[in-house]
């Protein structure tokens, strides 16, 4: 907070810190050269290197040598004994090493964090033993360097300085203060402000696993065991950024799924996994003596894994967790289920074409006015509840809200500009908070009044119990008003944080250092009329301080009691005792104005921390007041209705639509449809129709349905009755697993086994072309075994619907008592065909594949020969074999020779059908008039014709 007199005073040369800095990181110390003032100063014997050509970059030593190899004939300097300790003990990680005004890296971390962040790559030393790829970033802008390390999947390290260089003499202070991973990250700009950002611990063992779950930026902390299928499906619902494995333990593939390439993997030490370690670590961090209170009580497995994950979290850190206050044990059957696969087909965050948010269920319903309430509406929808009452529960708060506008709106307005508490409270913890974290900390408390008093009448017992967890803390929110300033600087240490009238010290020193400009250009006017030169300059630097500067002409007319301090080649600068009295309280008021700034700041801080757990408390009933108050105001905009629930597995929707699909075709375009299901009568719908006619749209509406209701939202319909649901399966859609090396039919045999084995009669089963990844007769069979398994099974008889082209299908409704065959309706007009898009009752007569073909832009010649072939394939003449089924055994081929069984010719499958042979009976029918026929002569006809076909072999 020094006061330069002039814009363009720059240091003659370089203060102790930026000396310190600019030594040469590998050169004796007795050989340290001469400063230039510049954070990338020479790193082997004061010789500074060109930047490298693309691919001349020297080997960097490997991990571990750097010393030996950068030292070579030379000892090392306190400087870079302190780099290779923190190197050292973070190997994996690239490591950011403080030097004045710059954070620099070297040897592999430069060359890597070069081509990462574009930077030039320079060597320092180079031609000598002791050369070293460097390259660096301004201590300034380092956070946005930091976050495109950190998306690019990799560990930063920060080497800071742990003291003011001011105060020290010598070598200054360094060690690493935060260490930075995609699972760790916690400032702002390194987060999705609206997604919760997870780091886990797996431990694996045998068929079992156990997880621990943690967001550092909010203080979520979660743990879980059992089988291992069920970890994957927890660990693909979280989406962790980073996961912790024992290190001679790799995880399994099948337990990483999707996130195998998109998690940063990390291995620890195996004793941090020991249960004894790992549980010692849990009591002392919650300050405990047993941790039955959390359920935690023989389950070892998420013992090892919570354990293992603090203890991590504490070593990134470098300071206690106060924000993770507790640990909560995931129960399974508290949430409606969804696997991965059917998380990816119903788009619920991410779309699959992967054209934005906006195409997804979130992109629909989020309507909070707060990040709390984004990540708390995500979670919702992720984890729907299966609990009727609380479910009710919110369905009455929405209700409530949608009838009650005025009040909805208030809420919202009080809400709009709340800031997202739960990370501030975080990096208050964490101690990395600022001033103007606790000024957006105020903000925050400033609408727990306000929000208590728009619920406080509700007759909602769930949104009066939401108002009544907000904390009342108008003593702390007064607290940071009368301390911080509403525009305080980014960092305490810049001064200027705590608001005049708030401390007397801060006002007395504040005023002493406000009027050194005044006293400068007084003392400047005295002087110059003393010593009678007008030219003479009162200036300041941050090597010598304020001195006096008079031009060589002038210098006869210097006073005798100026003192000499530096010459230069067109003037010499002076100091006097009054300029050095006035120096000393200056930086006396500057010293002690930051030092008395920083502990009210710090007083401030800590009260704040000391109220976070109330805090923490009141900011997830503040998101749930936004994601109630959202949830009402989707329901007006897009026309959602209160659902039904009950008990009995029924799903009766009236008018059901796509939540998302409506948006974006827009909503007077979109054709709504019904649907009844009921596990006692109509179990399972066999449902046919045309490719682009609806068929996958229909399926998905009707799970996206259950699972609004079920979070608690308003669903997309006239009228919705439904039965509450353990699980959705949802197989849609087919896709290769490349890296898996598995074929789009593996995938789908994987999935559908999957829901064969898991699905109860309280699931909701939704498949879509099961069968169709082989040949037609394999699918065909398959299709078929798994409908019967769905009908049949004691343990399953899910509520299902199934999607198929396989007409033959439809026949299960003739042997079953629970299926029932439902069409996607289409019509067929001047050789192309219009999609109504309407649900009706029995099967499809065709799937008008050669029309949609025709859509698509097919050659008409194609078309035509597809046709040909279809008119064939659609007399049911051919078998499996190739071998005519109907006339098998008195047709020829056209060159004579005999085909199957008993000599009988063949004729080729794919003939034209002008040259497909004649039916008798199919002709006489064509060449009937039905309406002169009587019933008489029309059994005659059909009596004829039974003789007829049963001669045929």
């Amino acid at each position: 907070m020094r006061l330069p007199l002039d814009p363009d005073d720059t240091p003659s040369e370089p203060a102790p810190a930026e000396r310190d800095a600019a030594a040469s990181l590998f050169a004796p110390a007795a050989a340290t050269p001469s400063a230039t003032g510049t954070a990338a100063a020479s790193l082997a014997s004061g010789t500074a290197g060109a930047p490298l050509a693309a691919g001349t970059a020297a080997t960097p030593p490997a991990a571990g040598t750097a010393a030996t190899s950068s030292t070579a004939g030379t000892a090392a300097t306190p400087m870079f004994r302190q780099y290779q300790t923190a190197k050292s003990q973070h190997q994996d990680a690239i490591l950011m090493f403080r030097m004045g005004d710059f954070f620099e890296m070297f040897f592999e971390d430069a060359i890597a964090a070069a081509k990462i962040l574009d930077l030039t790559l320079t060597s320092r030393g180079k031609g000598t033993a002791a050369e070293a790829p460097m390259c660096g970033v301004p201590v300034h802008a380092v956070e946005g360097y930091i976050a495109k390390l950190v998306r690019s999947g990799r560990r930063v390290a920060i080497c800071d300085q742990t003291e003011d260089p001011r105060n020290v003499k010598g070598i200054v202070p360094r060690e690493v203060v935060r260490v930075i991973s995609p699972g760790t990250v916690t400032d702002p700009g390194l987060l999705e402000a609206r997604a919760a950002n997870y780091v886990a611990a797996s431990l694996v063992s045998g068929t079992s696993a156990g997880l621990a779950l943690a967001d550092l930026s909010t203080g979520e902390f979660l743990a879980w065991d059992g089988d291992l299928a069920r970890a994957k499906e927890i660990l693909a619902g979280y989406g962790p950024r980073e996961i912790l494995h024992v290190e001679e333990q790799p995880l399994p593939s099948d337990l990483l799924g999707d996130l195998a390439g998109r998690a940063l993997l990390s291995p620890r030490p195996s004793w941090t996994f020991a249960e004894l370690s790992a549980r010692k670590t849990l009591l002392v961090h919650f300050g405990l003596a047993t941790l039955d209170g959390f359920g935690m009580n023989g389950r070892p497995l998420a013992t090892s894994a919570a354990g293992a994950l603090i203890a991590f979290l504490q070593d990134t850190q470098k300071t206690p967790l106060g924000h993770i206050e507790s640990l909560k044990l995931l129960d399974a059957a508290s949430c409606l289920v969804l696997d991965q696969t059917t998380r990816r087909n119903l788009e619920i965050v991410r779309s699959l074409n992967e054209d934005g948010s906006r195409a997804t269920l979130v992109g629909v319903l989020d309507l909070t006015r707060t990040s709390m309430g984004g990540r708390l509406l995500r979670d919702w929808l992720l984890r729907p509840l299966v609990d009727r009452p609380a479910i009710e529960a919110r369905h009455a708060a929405v209700a409530e809200l949608l009838e009650d506008r005025a009040r909805r709106e208030r809420l919202r307005e009080i809400l709009d500009p709340v800031p997202d508490l739960e990370r501030l409270l975080a990096r208050v913890s964490l101690g990395t908070a600022g001033p103007r974290d606790l000024v957006a900390v105020r903000r925050a408390l400033d609408a727990f009044p306000l929000l208590r008093e728009k619920t406080a009448s509700a007759a909602s017992a769930r949104l009066r119990e939401a108002g009544e967890g907000l904390a009342q803390l108008g003593e702390l929110a007064s607290l940071i008003a009368r301390a911080i300033g509403d525009d305080p600087p980014l960092s305490a240490r810049d001064g200027g944080v705590i608001r005049g009238g708030y401390d007397p010290d801060v006002d007395r020193w504040r005023a002493a250092h406000g009027g050194a400009r005044a006293t400068i250009a007084d003392l400047e006017a005295r002087e110059k009329k003393r010593s009678g030169i007008a030219s003479l300059k009162v200036r300041y630097n941050r090597v010598f301080g304020y001195y006096i500067e008079v031009s060589r002409a002038n210098l006869a007319a210097v006073p005798q009691d100026y003192i000499r301090k530096q010459t230069l080649v067109n003037a010499e600068r002076f100091v006097t005792p009054e300029l050095k009295d006035f120096e000393e309280t200056l930086l006396k008021a500057e010293t002690e104005l930051t030092t008395r700034e920083l502990a009210l700041f710090e007083e401030v801080l800590a009260k704040t921390a000391a109220e976070s757990a109330a805090m923490r408390r009141s900011a997830r009933a503040l998101a749930e007041i936004d994601v109630l108050a959202g949830f009402a105001e989707a329901a007006e905009r897009h026309g959602y209705v209160r659902p039904t629930l009950v008990d009995d597995p029924v799903l009766r929707i009236t008018g059901g639509r796509h939540p998302v699909v409506e948006r974006l075709s827009g909503a007077d375009r979109f054709i709504p449809n019904d649907l009844a299901l009921d596990a006692a009568v109509e179990q399972l719908v066999i449902l046919t129709g045309p490719n682009m006619g609806g068929k996958s749209t229909y399926l998905r509406q009707t799970a996206l349905i259950v699972l609004m209701a079920q979070a608690g939202s308003f669903v997309p319909a006239e009228r919705a009755e439904i039965g509450i649901a353990d699980r959705i399966f949802c197989r849609v859609g087919a896709s290769d697993n490349l890296a898996g090396g598995q074929s789009t039919f593996l995938v789908e045999m994987s999935e559908t086994a999957n829901i064969l084995h898991a699905a109860t009669h309280r699931s909701l089963v939704l498949l879509d072309e099961i069968g169709r990844g082989t040949s037609t007769f394999d699918g065909l069979s398959i299709a078929w075994a798994v409908a019967e398994w769905l009908h049949e099974s004691p343990a399953c008889r899910p509520r299902a619907l199934f999607a198929t082209h396989y007409h033959e299908l439809t026949e299960l409704a003739l042997l079953f008592p629970r299926i029932r065959n439902y069409h996607i309706s289409a019509r067929e007009y001047r050789d192309t065909v219009l999609f109504l898009r309407r649900v009706e009752p029995g099967p499809a007569d065709r799937s008008y594949g050669i029309q949609v073909a025709r859509l698509a832009g097919l050659p008409r010649e194609v078309l035509a020969r597809a046709r040909e072939v279809l008119a064939n394939l659609e007399r049911n003449e051919f078998g499996r074999d190739g071998m005519p089924s109907l006339a098998r055994g008195r047709i020829t081929s056209p060159g004579g020779t005999p085909a199957g069984a008993g000599g009988v010719d063949q004729l080729p499958l794919f003939v034209p059908a002008s040259e497909a042979p004649r039916d008798p009976v199919l002709d006489e029918i064509q060449e009937l008039d039905p309406d002169s026929l009587t019933p008489l002569e029309a059994l005659g006809l059909i009596a004829r014709w039974r003789k007829t076909i049963r001669r045929t072999p």
